[in-house]
């Protein structure tokens, strides 16, 4: 399985409108495949929007996007709000959780790590030892390794309920000495994070 995550800017003051346009004509685009998760942006980069989607391989990305453009399922028509585009393609870590609908959040975290060339195998070794104690403080969304776009990059998404909750988990979590999955000196060279809310049809909310 890949996962693509698409992450737009728009001009101030549009998301309402755009997230309307979005959901309008995203059931005729779910004719060929399903939306996994869309999010816009609360803290971090503003007037963003991230939608998320899954596909079996590259040539089936390429066939259902195709698909789509030929029949007037998509693109939704939001290109004059739009500054920015953004796609990136990643896989998904063993202990990845599955990309269903599902009502976790309401608030989402997504970190955003570039490590040195070569080190994600490692990184993942060190999570894998970790994560089950972790998530029993909140729900991982995702863990994924970029394969196109940015590379070494290592990307999670953790679901709260608030971001009270999300301090009081990130403190309970690390005085019970579950996190953070320590990584090496030097290996961990840029970090970024936002806060984000799902739109009213998102699937992961």
């Amino acid at each position: 399985m890949i996962i693509e995550m698409r992450t737009y800017t728009l001009k101030p003051g549009t998301l309402a409108e755009v997230e309307k346009r979005f959901g309008d004509k995203l059931p005729e685009r779910e004719k060929h495949s399903k939306l996994a998760a869309f999010w816009h942006s609360e803290v971090g980069p503003l007037n963003q929007i991230i939608h998320v989607w899954t596909y079996d391989s590259f040539e089936q990305r390429s066939a259902i996007r195709a698909a789509a453009v030929k029949d007037g399922s998509w693109p939704p028509p939001i290109q004059e709000f739009v500054t920015d585009m953004q796609s990136e393609v990643f896989l998904p870590a063993p202990f990845s959780p599955p990309l269903t609908p599902r009502q976790v959040g309401p608030l989402f975290e997504i970190r955003q790590y570039t490590l040195t060339p070569g080190s994600i195998p490692g990184l993942i070794e060190r999570w894998s030892d970790k994560i089950e104690g972790r998530t029993k403080f909140s729900p991982l969304v995702g863990g994924w390794y970029s394969e196109f776009g940015a590379l070494n990059k290592w990307v999670h998404i953790w679901a709260y309920k608030d971001a009270n909750e999300r301090f009081s988990v990130r403190a309970a979590a690390a005085a019970g000495g579950q996190w953070p999955a320590r990584n090496p000196p030097g290996v961990v060279v840029k970090q970024e994070n936002a806060f984000v809310m799902p739109s009213a049809f998102s699937p992961i909310r």
